[in-house]
C-alpha cells in the first residue's frame, strides 16, 4: 500500500550527523545552517561542538544532539555517566551511547545492563533521552534481540543499529528484528543510509529515526518527488 507522505514527514526522521573526525567549525555552522532550513528533527555532533550547535541552533525547533562512549564504547561506565551529564548541562536533550560491545560478546550482560542503565538515569535526570547504540555489524540475530532487551530493561528510550564506524551499517533485515523487539522503545538506523529511497525504506518498516550525512541529498529528492506528486511510503497495511 502506498501511503502519501510530505517533505517534512522526510525531515522528521532526520539527525543530521556531523561526526566525522575532521569536520571543522565552519562545516558545523553549515549543517546546522541546513538543518534549520529543511527543519530536520536534530543535528547530532561531537561532544566538544555542542555550544556551537546549540548556539546556531537555538530558537529553532532543531534539537541538539550528541554521543556517548563514540564511537566502540568502550569507556568505563563513570566516563560514559559524566559525558552525558556534561552533554546534557551543555545543552543536548538527546545522547546516543555506544554498548560496551566486547562485554557484550564475552557475554557480561549483567555488566553491559548496568553500563546502559546508569547512562539512562544520568540522561533522564536532565530531562534527555537515550538512544543505545548495538554496532549490529558485530552481532547474531540473536544477539540483537538480546540486545534489545537489555536495553529495555535499562531503561533506554530509543536503539540504535550502527555508529557508522563499523564494517557494515544499518540493515533492512536488522532493522526489522529491532522494530520487532522493541517493545515500546523508538527505533533509529544509522550507517548508510544515503538517498530518498534508502530512508523510505527504513520508514516503512517503522523506524522514526535516521543518522545520515546525506540529509542535503535526501530532502533535494524529496522535494522533487513532492512536486511531481511522487512522494510515497510503501507500507504493508
Amino acid at each position: 500500500m502506498k501511503k502519501k507522505i510530505t517533505v517534512q514527514d522526510v525531515a522528521d526522521v532526520l539527525d543530521h550527523s556531523l561526526l566525522r573526525p575532521d569536520i571543522t567549525v565552519s562545516e558545523l555552522v553549515e549543517g546546522c545552517t541546513l538543518a534549520k532550513e529543511y527543519k530536520t528533527v536534530s543535528v547530532c555532533v561531537r561532544p566538544s561542538d555542542l555550544p556551537i550547535v546549540c548556539k546556531e541552533l537555538e530558537g529553532t525547533k532543531v534539537l541538539p544532539t550528541t554521543v556517548i562512549g563514540f564511537p566502540h564504547g568502550t569507556c568505563t561506565t563513570e566516563t560514559k555517566v559524566f559525558e552525558t551529564v556534561d552533554a546534557v548541562n551543555k545543552g543536548a536533550v538527546e545522547v546516543d551511547m555506544v554498548m560496551n560491545i566486547g562485554r557484550f560478546l564475552s557475554g557480561e550482560y549483567d555488566y553491559v545492563a548496568r553500563d546502559i542503565a546508569e547512562v539512562a538515569a544520568a540522561a533522564h535526570e536532565g530531562n534527555a533521552k537515550l538512544k543505545v547504540i548495538f554496532e549490529n555489524h558485530y552481532l547474531t540475530d540473536e544477539q540483537i534481540v538480546k540486545a534489545c532487551e537489555i536495553a529495555k530493561a535499562a531503561g533506554a528510550d530509543f536503539i540504535k543499529t550502527s555508529t557508522g564506524y563499523a564494517g557494515s551499517g544499518a540493515k533492512l533485515p536488522d532493522l526489522k528484528i529491532m522494530v520487532d523487539h522493541a517493545d515500546g522503545m523508538l527505533v533509529k538506523a544509522a550507517g548508510g543510509v544515503k538517498t530518498l529511497d534508502d530512508c523510505l525504506a527504513i520508514m516503512a518498516l517503522g523506524v522514526v529515526r535516521c543518522g545520515t550525512r546525506s540529509s542535503k541529498a535526501i530532502l533535494e529528492e524529496a522535494c522533487v518527488r513532492a512536486k511531481d506528486g511522487q512522494l510515497f511510503l510503501n507500507t504493508e497495511e
